[in-house]
């Protein structure tokens, strides 16, 4: 790693703008895989106040796949069950989560701490030779050629500095500077209500008096958010009415004045407070050359499942392999084209899912909410059954996904903790690794595991269930291959399922296809 200001007209792989947890995480995703990346940032340092509070288990698993889950590990508690209270405070809906063994490996849903957890993001990233940090710096423009991308940059002092890459990455939010230079536009898909987004350090009298579950207060005359954080941070999002001043709300005097049904100034102390106008934003495109988009820069949408960031590591994780096989000359650039249908597809899926969470939550006229409370009543059988918060990602449905349809094409594969030979439990992509994977079930013939053989255009990773190198310590993936009625999986270096198959001539045929799809010269 280097730091700095670059040199003129320094040349890399990739160069990304940003250098917040999207930037970082794919700075550390593509130092990891030895390529040559530059990232910037205009501020010096980490915001010191949290921003994100939520995460899932798709992104705990990335932090198992980087090295860092030990280090995080500790800014990391276990979300708790979210309850919904209708018109006159009964339980109309409650969110929990998945029951164990957990699908990845890992707690489903928890709450962070986002200063720590993002400075070791960087300092991961910073610890790869290939990498190269240049905080203080701003982007001014951006030119594109048949090669590259050209960056022009001036740091805090005013001194100019050049970067050449062959793609850029902007990673650099809601506002993105890099979203505008490569004149990409965005979509507006309905949501627009303001907020106030308070981050309170409670005490112990405070603690006394808060919910032991996070709430949301599906109330027309106020809806409003409390999470549980990590240790004694609670948030909470307040929805402002029509004819307050967001910006005296979101004064200390203001906050606290909004607080009061909850908590006073004795319990506690404010840690952040901002008003916000909550967006369900997605860019046109998501790719404009050698130019991407991902995190802030591509889409903003609601808050209410906790996703933001989430959405932004999953955006930069399925850009990196790609960019890695392509510049490694494992695949061509046309790969790359898949990256914007997957994920802009995937990202207005889940925000159209939670735009459904915020109007039930949102609703502001009372004949409206009573009859939303009495169809949730009934749609339960008088009985709130909670709902896990992972019933509501949506699979891929379109880009490097095998042409078979099934209802586990697109899906993130699961990860069992696996049982070795001297008794002790790893988790499954520590033992096997996370590129291209064939899995197959136990009762694969011989016909199958012969199809299955990696090939040289992609290295793939083939293990049988059952096997000594696949024995798992709790039925996980035996029951995923019963209930899909499958035999084989053939998973992404991103964990998505990319086809399964029944038969060796299907696994042979989507095999081939996929071969054909990756080739770098025409067959």
């Amino acid at each position: 790693m280097t730091t700095g200001a670059p040199h003129e007209t320094a040349a890399y792989d990739v160069a990304i703008v940003g250098f917040g947890p999207s930037g970082a995480v794919a700075a550390g995703l593509l130092g990891a895989r030895g390529i040559r990346t530059f990232v910037c940032d205009r501020t010096q340092d980490v915001y010191d106040k949290p921003r994100a509070i939520a995460l899932d288990h798709e992104i705990t698993r990335l932090f198992q796949n980087m090295g860092v889950s030990e280090q995080i590990k500790p800014y990391l508690e276990p979300f708790t069950d979210s309850v919904f209270y209708g018109v006159d405070g009964q339980v109309i809906k409650r969110m929990s989560t998945v029951a164990e063994p957990f699908p990845l490996a890992h707690t489903p849903s928890v709450v962070f701490t986002q200063p720590p957890v993002e400075r070791i993001l960087r300092a991961h990233a910073a610890s790869f030779p290939s990498v190269t940090i240049a905080l203080a710096q701003q982007l001014l423009n951006l030119s594109q050629d048949q090669s590259g991308v050209t960056l022009e940059l001036q740091d805090d002092k005013g001194h100019p500095s050049t970067v050449r890459a062959r793609y850029l990455i902007g990673c650099d939010g809601a506002s993105s500077t890099v979203r505008t230079l490569a004149g990409i536009a965005l979509e507006d898909l309905g949501f627009d209500e303001p907020w106030l987004v308070v981050d309170v350090l409670v005490n112990e009298q405070g603690l006394s008096k808060l919910p032991v579950t996070s709430v949301q207060y599906c109330h027309p005359e106020r809806p409003a958010t409390m999470v549980i954080g990590p240790g004694r941070h609670r948030r909470w999002e307040i929805s402002i009415n029509p004819g307050e001043d967001p910006e005296q709300v979101a004064t200390p005097e203001g906050t606290w004045k909004l607080l009061a049904p909850w908590i006073s100034p004795a319990d506690g102390e404010l840690w952040r407070q901002a008003s916000y106008r909550f967006h369900a934003l997605v860019a046109e495109d998501w790719r404009k050359g050698s130019v991407f988009i991902a995190g802030d820069a591509a889409h903003q949408q609601p808050p209410f499942l906790g996703q933001g960031m989430c959405q932004g590591l999953r955006d930069v994780t399925n850009l990196c392999w790609k960019l890695d096989a392509v510049l490694k000359g494992t695949a061509p650039d046309s790969l790359l084209d898949s990256y914007t249908p997957e994920r802009k597809g995937h990202v207005t899926a889940l925000t159209t899912r939670i735009k459904g969470i915020g109007k039930i939550i949102g609703e502001r006229d009372v004949a409206k909410a009573r009859a939303r409370d009495a169809h949730l009543l009934k749609e339960s059988g008088g009985v709130i059954k909670p709902v896990p918060r992972q019933d509501v990602q949506p699979p891929l449905e379109t880009g490097l996904l095998s042409a078979l349809p099934h209802p586990k094409r697109g899906t993130i594969f699961p990860q069992p903790w696996l049982v070795e030979a001297n008794g002790v439990h790893r988790r499954m992509d520590d033992a096997i690794g996370t590129g291209w994977r064939v899995i197959l079930a136990p009762h694969a013939n011989q016909d199958m595991c012969q199809a299955a053989s990696p090939s040289n255009a992609m290295a793939a990773q083939v293990a049988q269930l059952g096997t000594p190198e696949l024995t798992e310590a709790d039925g996980l993936l035996a029951t995923w291959f019963a209930a899909s009625n499958t035999v084989a999986a053939i998973v992404r270096p991103d964990h998505y399922v990319y086809g399964v198959c029944q038969t060796a001539e299907e696994l042979s045929a989507q095999l081939n296809a996929l071969e054909a799809l990756l080739a770098t010269t025409p067959n």
